[in-house]
């Protein structure tokens, strides 16, 4: 037996041996890995931006990243390809977005990030560009079917307030340019790049500095035409800018000055963008991405769900024009038919779509659905108590319409439930919501005209729309059973003074005379009928 202990413990010392040799040599490894700067491969995510940007696309962003935050996911790579979209929305993306803690955010440019595109971009921690991509103007402009406006001078001031403020804040956070950034926003600015050719620092001024700088120093060194050594030192040591490197192929790029001018929002090619200190460099793809930022393969790529894209198609103004002329029209055919039956039931279901969807996109509110119900309420009120078409019935139109109409107008931050839209996208809404709803009731009343001509006749649509009655289908039946027919010879039983009544055979018979008064028992013959209304004249051989 001892010999076997003796034999376990050498085992047993053998073990421990290896296992602080193993624990010695991770430690060092990840030491030198340290040393190295090359820490292990970290979790990433896709988390695209497309199309248009609304509250679908901020509850999206939000839900995707916070699952892929909870799954463990250290870098968060916004795919960014927009043009641009709700004010309101970006603010809320780029606010959530800066509040993300532990969390790497890059915006990687996939062809373009335009408007509110290039707000996101900038409030990451960092931007990527691919070949090819530009970023940039996010002008506030007026949009609508005129097409686009400038915001006029008196509230040009608050539409655009929040958008500078929000690019100062990421130009603070990640070391943007100022006035490179506030030009995304702000028309007729004028700025120049220049460098100081004595220390190599690079700005970028407006044109009375570079006046003061770069021009004002060339006057104080040419005398009569003559050049001068330069002997001031670093204060006229300015220049503009003439080149910079093309983060792709290398080569030295010329330099168009002003590098904006008065006429334009400030827009970047991926080039120009990394030149100017805003991209970080340029991303051909997932590898690179990998590359970069140290990422295990492969990346996970969060999409919009097929909800999401159901519900902003849902929202678009095509389809919910087409909704609003089914709920017109169904509730047409409704009114005009017995009964609760089908044109009814899809009249309800597609006005709780053209509802329901806006509230998923945050465009309706709980005000506009009671506006709307109250509408449709004194349209009632008018139609089945209220005889004519009054106060209740024009009430009610307005209510409807105004409801309507500004399901597809965003709320404005401060402006709420009632107001006049001011910033762009709400001015775009409500422009957008009149043309929308005034051709859905004109398209309306066409169909309803089609409606009540053409489709009565049709084998199918017979049985939804009746056509309209014959005067033999709303003739009463022959209460005289066969008796008073024109032609017919009866006897007076009480005298018609003009009406009165007439014996035929075995009937009595009420009956008008043609103007004339006729005495008890003398014979009449019946002149004309009209269903229960017989006229009769005394018999030509009485």
């Amino acid at each position: 037996m001892k010999p076997a202990n003796r034999s376990h413990n050498r085992w047993c010392r053998m073990v421990h041996m290896l296992a602080a040799m193993l624990v010695f040599t991770g430690a060092a490894t990840a030491q030198e890995n340290e040393r190295d700067g090359s820490p292990a491969a970290g979790q990433g995510v896709i988390v695209t931006i497309t199309d248009e940007i609304s509250d679908v696309t901020t509850e999206s962003i939000k839900r995707r990243v916070d699952d892929a935050i909870a799954d463990g996911a250290t870098t968060v790579v916004f795919e960014i390809d927009t043009p641009g979209g709700y004010v309101t929305s970006a603010l809320d993306i780029c606010n959530y977005i800066k509040n993300l803690e532990d969390v790497k955010t890059v915006a990687w440019v996939n062809n373009e990030a335009y408007s509110a595109g290039s707000m996101i971009a900038t409030a990451c921690d960092e931007i990527v560009m691919s070949k090819g991509s530009t970023i940039g103007d996010c002008g506030v402009i007026l949009g609508g079917p005129t097409g686009p406006q400038e915001v006029p001078e008196g509230i040009k001031a608050k539409a655009e307030s929040p958008v500078l403020e929000q690019f100062r804040d990421s130009a603070a956070r990640n070391g943007y340019d100022t006035l490179l950034c506030e030009s995304m926003v702000r028309q007729k600015m004028e700025i120049w790049w220049i460098e100081n050719t004595a220390t190599g620092e690079k700005r970028f001024v407006e044109t009375e500095e570079k006046e003061k700088l770069v021009d004002g120093s060339t006057e104080k060194r040419s005398v009569l035409g003559l050049e001068l050594p330069d002997l001031s030192g670093e204060t006229d040591a300015w220049k503009l800018v003439e080149s910079y490197t093309d983060p792709d192929t290398g080569a030295d790029m010329k330099v168009d000055q002003p590098v904006v001018n008065t006429s334009e929002y400030l827009t970047m090619s991926q080039s120009r963008a990394y030149a100017f200190g805003f991209s970080k460099g340029i991303v051909r793809g997932e590898a690179d991405l990998r590359e970069r930022y140290g990422l295990a393969a492969p990346i996970k790529r969060l999409e919009f769900t097929g909800l999401e894209v159901f519900t902003r198609w849902m929202t678009s103004m095509g389809v919910r024009s087409f909704l609003l002329i089914i709920v017109l029209l169904g509730a047409y055919v409704e009114f005009n038919t017995p009964g609760v039956g089908v044109a009814g039931l899809v009249s309800v279901i597609a006005l709780a779509v053209f509802l329901g969807a806006p509230f998923l996109t945050g465009l309706a509110n709980v005000w506009e659905v009671l506006l709307i119900v109250a509408g449709f309420a004194l349209l009632a009120v008018e139609i089945f108590v209220i005889p004519g078409f009054g106060i209740a019935g024009i009430s009610g139109l307005v209510l409807l319409f105004v409801g309507l109409v500004f399901t597809f107008v965003p709320e404005e931050p401060g402006q709420w439930p009632l107001y006049w839209p001011r910033l762009a996208p709400s001015v775009d809404g409500l422009k957008s919501g009149v043309q929308a709803v005034g051709s859905s009731m004109v398209l309306s009343l066409v169909g309803m005209v089609l409606l009540a001509k053409y489709l009565p006749t049709m084998p199918y649509f017979k049985r939804i729309v009746p056509a309209n009655p014959t005067p033999s289908d709303v003739m009463v039946a022959d209460p005289y059973r066969g008796a008073a027919r024109v032609g017919d010879v009866g006897v007076v039983i009480s005298g018609l003074r003009p009406s009165g009544k007439v014996r035929f055979g075995s009937t009595l018979v009420d009956v008008v005379s043609e103007c004339e008064m006729i005495d008890a028992q003398e014979q009449v013959e019946v002149v004309e009928r009209h269903g229960n209304r017989v006229v009769v004249r005394r018999a030509s051989h009485a």
